[in-house]
Formats: structure tokens, sequence, C-alpha cells
């Protein structure tokens, strides 16, 4: 026996009393009635001393339905049934701030429910463990607490702070309070339900502002560009102030005006108060619009500008939504009028070549227009205009003035600027093709019905040829088109001497090949012959030309000269 307070370094195993198992039962709610002792002997103690400390096992209710893990101080001579956990738990607390060695046991006594709610260990041994001093620890489990209240006047003097503080950024003045302590004001009135009316009074300050800025834009001694330049001013102030303004109510704009959607957040808030009243206004709106064509219109002059200021304010026109009604129209219509008068005056004035590259060049600057400082949606528009106005107006007036003078010079450059512009408009290519076939036609024909040209007419029909295979190639891309078509106008005008081109046909064969290798080699005559037959082709009078082939023929056997394989 150890003294009575005192733990045991190593707690014998306590010996229980069993009862029979029909006197355990499934109930669990029964207590027992007789109270049972626990038996320790001198010998369990000696065993119990040598034996080493086993870990616990966890101890289930009577009803089985919660696992209640308790560990107990084993106290020498003390009664453990009826022994409450709380007891347990001081007792623990107690016996290890007297030893640095807290040693549990999981102890249960008999079989059956008790009203500790412990239930034995199997095989009636005790369990022991070893665990640090301070292990054990009590949860606790506290009502929520209520919201904080606001204090007194908190929001009108935090609203004041942050009235200060826009003020400050819209006067462009240094800020009294930390941009840090402001986002939280903000969040703090937003946390308390407060939102709504900080919207509305922050919408009030802001428009009170922009009022404020319409009356420097009413005065008429300011010229087109300084206007232009001092609303560019207005307009990027009032940006860098929103960006300001909306970094401090970020809390805001990111849960009340998000969660409502027919609001217009904080950004959006600021474009639709300037476009109200700074944009709307009729005088100030067409001093701008007209300003901008002003521009603009220097520029096709020749004249350098700001296209910077250009930029922005077209930019300034798209944020605000107004940029087709108000701008594009406007735009569209100038360059409509310019476009139409100058390709009338050029038509007039330039010939051909000169005015196909001013087409090309008035073409890549509306271009570069586009890219630099014009909204995208005005590429398509714009390029039509032009297009229509230099070009679709005067297709046939251009081809009837130039295009048989490009292609008697062979003008490569020029003919495919001309097939690259024409292809732009709408009819362009088929207006050119019939040129090119009429052109085919007149020229071929004063190969073949001039008698005087008899003599070189092969020569010169085969030449004829490869230009316009030529110029198909590089100037027209090898458009089908082009090519049937030149196989038509050869097969129209070669036609019109009957049986004359079969004969000088058959006659060119013969001299060349009855020259044979003194005036070619076996591949440019190859060559020539496949190049004759396909003027051959284009002709009608095949027989008259197989005639006088088999005449020539039989010549060249007689003497014997020939090139050709036939003989």
């Amino acid at each position: 026996m150890f003294p009575t307070g005192l733990s045991s370094p190593n707690p014998p195993p306590p010996a229980q009393e069993v009862r029979p198992a029909a006197s355990d039962g499934n109930n669990g709610s029964s207590h027992h009635s007789t109270s049972k002792k626990r038996k320790i002997n001198s010998s369990e103690k000696e065993d119990f001393d040598s034996s080493p400390s086993s870990p616990p096992k966890s101890l289930h209710s009577s009803s089985g339905s919660h696992h209640i893990q308790k560990k107990l101080r084993f106290e020498d001579s003390v009664d453990f049934f009826g022994l409450d956990v709380k007891m347990a738990e001081e007792s623990s607390s107690s016996s290890a701030s007297s030893s640095n060695k807290n040693k549990n046991v999981f102890l249960a006594a008999g079989v059956g429910h008790h009203a500790n709610g412990l239930t034995k260990t199997s095989g009636g041994s005790a369990t022991f463990s070893n665990s640090k001093p301070g292990a054990a620890k009590k949860l606790v489990i506290k009502n929520f607490k209520e919201k904080p209240k606001l204090p007194e006047n908190y929001t009108d003097e935090t609203w004041q702070k942050l009235k200060e503080a826009v003020q400050a950024i819209q006067n462009s003045t240094s800020i009294k309070y930390n941009l840090e302590e402001l986002y939280q004001a903000v969040e703090n009135l937003c946390s308390h339900k407060i939102s709504a009316k900080l919207y509305k009074q922050l919408r009030v300050v802001c428009e009170e502002h922009i009022k404020a800025q319409i009356h420097q834009f009413r005065e008429d001694a300011l010229d087109s560009v300084l206007f232009l330049k001092k609303i560019d001013k207005c307009w990027q102030d009032h940006c860098r102030q929103m960006i300001m303004i909306r970094s401090i109510f970020l809390f805001l704009d990111r849960t009340y005006v998000l969660q409502n959607s027919m609001l217009p957040s904080i950004w959006d808030m600021g474009l639709e108060l300037f476009r109200f009243y700074i944009i709307s206004d009729q005088k100030v709106q067409n001093k701008t619009i007209d300003g901008i064509l002003l521009l603009i219109e220097r520029e096709r002059n020749g004249e350098a500008i700001d296209r910077s200021l250009l930029r922005s304010l077209l930019s300034m026109l798209s944020d605000l939504q107004i940029y087709q009604d108000s701008f594009e129209q406007r735009f569209l219509e100038e360059t409509n009028r310019l476009y139409a008068a100058e390709g009338q005056r050029l038509m007039q004035e330039r010939e051909v070549p000169e005015y196909l590259h001013h087409v090309n060049k008035r073409l890549e600057e509306e271009a570069d227009r586009v890219i630099t400082y014009l909204d995208q949606s005005t590429q398509k528009p714009l390029i039509a205009t032009v297009e229509k106005q230099l070009l679709g107006e005067h297709l046939t007036a251009t081809l009837q003035k130039g295009l048989n003078h490009l292609l008697d010079e062979n003008r490569i450059q020029d003919l495919s600027l001309l097939y690259q512009l024409f292809s732009r408009v709408r009819g362009g290519v088929q207006v050119l093709l019939q040129h090119w076939i009429e052109y085919i036609k007149a020229f071929g024909s004063t190969i073949v019905i001039n008698p005087e040209k008899d003599k070189t007419m092969v020569q010169e029909l085969l030449d004829f040829k490869d230009k316009v295979d030529h110029i198909i190639d590089i100037c027209f891309l090898k458009n089908e088109k082009f090519v049937n078509a030149m196989k038509e106008a050869f097969e129209t005008f070669i036609n019109k001497r009957p049986n004359k081109p079969a004969e000088l046909i058959a006659k060119y064969v013969d001299s060349k090949l009855r020259a044979g290798n003194k005036e070619a080699t076996d591949e440019e005559l190859e060559k020539m012959l496949d190049k004759i037959m396909i003027i051959f082709r284009f002709i009608y009078g095949k027989d008259v030309f197989e005639a006088f082939y088999k005449k020539d023929l039989a010549k060249r056997l007689l003497v014997g000269k020939s090139a050709s394989v036939d003989a």
C-alpha cells in the first residue's frame, strides 16, 4: 500500500471481481447496487512493480454511442466505483504539479455499465500511458459575441474625411489622411450596411466637380487646336482622378456595386457624368468634332499635326460611347466629299501610272490613320469610301486612257499595281478583263491582216504570245480568267485571214528544220517547235498546214537536209 494522495511510480494492475456473464446483460442504463472494492495483494504489487507500463486503451460508455477517453490518476486505497470524471481530472492536475511525471490509467471495474460511464477493459488488465505535463486541455465553447456597433457620429465624421480626400484628388492637392486608413474606413461603412448612402454621396461629390468644369469650354476666344488641348487635359485629369477615387472606394465597388447590376461601377459612373455634363453639351461637342476633322484634313493636305492629341481625343469618344454617332458618320461624309473632288481633278491632270501611284499612296495613308488614332470599326467603311471615289468611279476612264500604253510599253510594275487596285473594287477585274481581250484582238489583228508583215508574222505572233504569257504570270497572278480570255482572243484574230497563217507557219517550220543545228541547239529548236504548236492549235485550217508541211518535208528529204524526226 502507498500512502493516500501520493502516486505510485508503477501502479499495480487492479484485481477485479467479475460477475457471471448472465448478470452483465445489455441494459446499459442499470447501475450496480453492490459496491465492489479493489483488492491489491502484496504479491500483485510486486508483480506490477516489475512490469512495464502499457499504452492506454479507449473505454466505451454504457450506451455504446459515445466514446469517452478519460485519464485517471491511480490513487491508493480509493474506491473507484462512482468516481466522477471531473474529480479524476482535478486529481490528475494536482498530482502533475507535485511530480513532473503524468502517468494515467484507464480503469474499468466489473462487467457491465456503471454510473461513472466506464466499462471494463478486455482481459481484466489495466492499461497505462505516460504523457507530458499539460497535454490534457479543456475545450471551452463560448456563445457568439454581438457585432460591435459603430461609435456615435462615426459615419458622419468618416464621410467628412472621405469627402475631403476626394476633393483633394479633384483639386490636385495633397491628401491629409493615409490611403490605407481611408480604404479601411470605406470597408467599415460597407460592413455596417451604409453602402447605398456612401455610393450616393460619392456620386454627388463627383457630379458637382464635373459640373463646374463646363464653363471653361464655353469661351469663344479659343481657337480649335487650343480648345482640343483643353478638352484633352480635362479628360486626362478626370481619368486620373477617377482611378485614385476608385482605389479608395474599391471595397464599395467590389461589394455593393457588384451586387447591384443596375448600378454603374465607380469608373463607369465617372464616364457617365463626364459624357452628360461635358461632351453632351452641343456647343462643346460640335467644336470638338470640328477641331478633330480640321486636324485630319490638314494632315491629308501634307501638314504635320499632333497625332497623339488626335489619338487621345478619339479614344475619349470611344470610351464615352459616342464615337460612331458623333464622329464617325461626319468623318466618312467629309472623306467621301474630299476624295470625290480629288478623283475628278486628278484624272484630268495626271497620267494613268502617276494616278495609280497616288491612289495607292492614299490607301496606305488611310490604313495608317486607322492604326494610329482611328477606331478599328472605321477601317472598313473608310477604305471602301476611298476605293469607291478614287477607283470605282473611274474604272473605264482609267483603262481607256492608259491600259494600251502600259501594255505596249510592257510596264510590268504599273500593270501589277493596276491589277492589284482593280481587284479591290467590285467589278474592277471584270472591266479589266474586257479591255484585255479587246487589246489582244486589236494588236493581233495588226499582225495577221497586214500583208506587208507576212515575212515576220509567225515570229511576231510568237513574241506577242510570250509577252502576254509573261504579263498574265507576273501582273495578273496567273488568273485563269485572263488565260482563257487570251486563248479566245488569239483564236479570234488569227483566223481573220483564212489559210494564210497556216501556210506561213508551215514555211516557218520548214525553214527552221532546214537550218538544223546551224542556227540553234536541239533544245532551243525543241522549245521553238513547242511554241509554234501552241499557235497552230488556234488555227482552223489545219489541213492547209498539213499540205504545206508534207510538201516541204518531201523537198527536205530529197536534198537530205532536215532536222525533223520524220526524216
